[in-house]
């Protein structure tokens, strides 16, 4: 397999496509786990569809419209939401729904035969082009350097949101700057596992790494190497076998999820039982 990455340039591109998706799913899903923002990241993420819809439509480049779409959907459901208090899971609906109809309709009015939308529903790593790529590599830049750069202003709004508020940090512009992440992590995750399945990609290694320790740079860590062992696993085994890389690796994150959830659950029950017999 190594000599194969060295000889097909498709096969760069997923290994490095690889490394990014995961350094961005890693740290914006560690984020919208701990504030319990999965499902909005799921309404976002089916909105684009309208935009990958409206692209092909208008003869230019779906991840762009996609791009268009999320950010749309991302602040126009937070204005949404603060304006009309209690209705954000209604909200969420409207926004998935709508991004959903408008793509089936873009692509509907195309003339001819419709194109195929299969990799941007369910993602197949092997078809990144260059384009892709560079898009991608401006996505995980702008992500990791706001991330770095306001760690700590992140890390105290996630785990006490009121005391940041009194410390004089705004917590709304940091709110609409979460959404404005997401929605750019959500089409840097679109190529690899699709619009259907970027929720799970957001959600599990983060909830993964939720289950190894607490501390907010160590659940990152974690989460960005779960998503790496993710897509790799679900590159070599799309590169073989043609199956659909977005459901492998979503299957086998599940798996790994499972598995460690199992493990920690016994070791906490041998530690508890250690712990009695000691006293």
């Amino acid at each position: 397999m190594i000599a194969d990455i060295l000889k097909y340039q498709y096969l760069q591109y997923a290994l490095i496509t690889s490394v990014l998706v995961s350094l961005v799913s890693g740290l914006i899903g560690v984020i919208i786990v701990e504030k319990k923002q999965v499902m909005m990241t799921g309404g976002i993420a089916h909105t684009s569809y309208g935009g990958v819809g409206l692209g092909y439509l208008l003869g230019f480049e779906p991840l762009l419209g996609a791009f268009i779409f999320a950010i749309t959907a991302s602040l126009g459901s937070n204005l949404i939401k603060n304006k009309l208090t209690g209705i954000s899971d209604v909200i969420i609906a409207i926004f998935w729904s709508l991004g959903m109809s408008l793509g089936i309709l873009f692509i509907g009015l195309i003339p001819g035969y419709p194109p195929d939308v299969t990799s941007y529903l369910f993602g197949n790593i092997l078809s990144v082009t260059t384009f892709n790529l560079i898009l991608m590599s401006i996505i995980t830049v702008v992500v990791l350097a706001v991330i770095v750069i306001f760690f700590h202003d992140w890390r105290a709004h996630l785990f006490d949101p009121e005391f940041t508020k009194i410390m004089g940090k705004r917590t709304k512009l940091m709110e609409n700057v979460l959404l404005v992440l997401i929605g750019l992590t959500v089409v840097a995750l679109i190529r690899v596992v699709g619009i259907i399945l970027v929720i799970a990609l957001l959600s599990i290694p983060a909830a993964t790494a939720s289950l190894l320790t607490r501390k907010l740079h160590l659940r990152m860590i974690y989460a960005i190497g779960y998503g790496l062992a993710f897509t790799i696993f679900g590159l070599f085994i799309s590169a073989y076998t043609q199956l659909s890389s977005g459901a492998v690796i979503v299957i086998f994150g599940f798996a790994v999820y499972i598995i460690t959830y199992l493990l920690s659950k016994y070791l906490t029950r041998v530690k508890k039982v250690e712990s009695g017999e000691c006293s």
